[in-house]
């Protein structure tokens, strides 16, 4: 099950080329349900993913090199390739009323901010994922202060949706 949360970015992190960067290259083979297939450096695979907003069924497979590339000339609409930074994040806070009954202990919690900065066509949107361990958790979360805006329950900002837009 991935559960995770979706941010608008206000400014990026001054120091953001000191963190683990990744290359990704996805392309959609169908997008009711997700069926994708990725790049990701030097590793290739294909994802499934059920419906949902915050939470949903997520399963990879992984494909060799050749098998990516024919699956990829398959695709429907917009291969989309961006820049991810895995940024940790050193004191997350959450709303305690959220947390209090579930006796969560929230030090032992680790959380990182997965920065997409997309490639053109799409640029210059950029992107802040953090996955959770639960939903709750996921529910307590309080934006980081770069963060803007919370479009978990926006699809538009769901990469299967962005590789339908058309541009002119």
């Amino acid at each position: 099950m991935e559960i995770e949360r979706k941010f608008t970015v206000t400014k990026l992190p001054d120091d953001l080329e000191t963190y683990p960067c990744h290359i990704i290259e996805q392309a959609y083979l169908n997008t009711d349900p997700v069926v994708r297939v990725r790049r990701e450096d030097d590793s290739f695979y294909m994802t499934y993913k059920g419906k949902g907003l915050l939470a949903r069924e997520e399963y990879n497979l992984p494909l060799n090199e050749a098998s990516y590339y024919h699956l990829r000339e398959k695709a429907d609409g917009n291969v989309i390739s961006k820049r991810r930074y895995v940024i940790p994040i050193q004191e997350p806070t959450f709303d305690m009323t959220r947390l209090s009954s579930s006796g969560k202990k929230i030090d032992q919690i680790s959380l990182s901010v997965e920065l997409d900065l997309f490639e053109p066509p799409f640029a210059p949107l950029v992107i802040a994922e953090v996955e959770f361990p639960d939903r709750e958790t996921a529910e307590a979360f309080q934006l980081l202060d770069w963060f803007s805006q919370d479009v978990t329950n926006d699809p538009t900002y769901h990469n299967s949706n962005l590789s339908k837009q058309k541009f002119a």
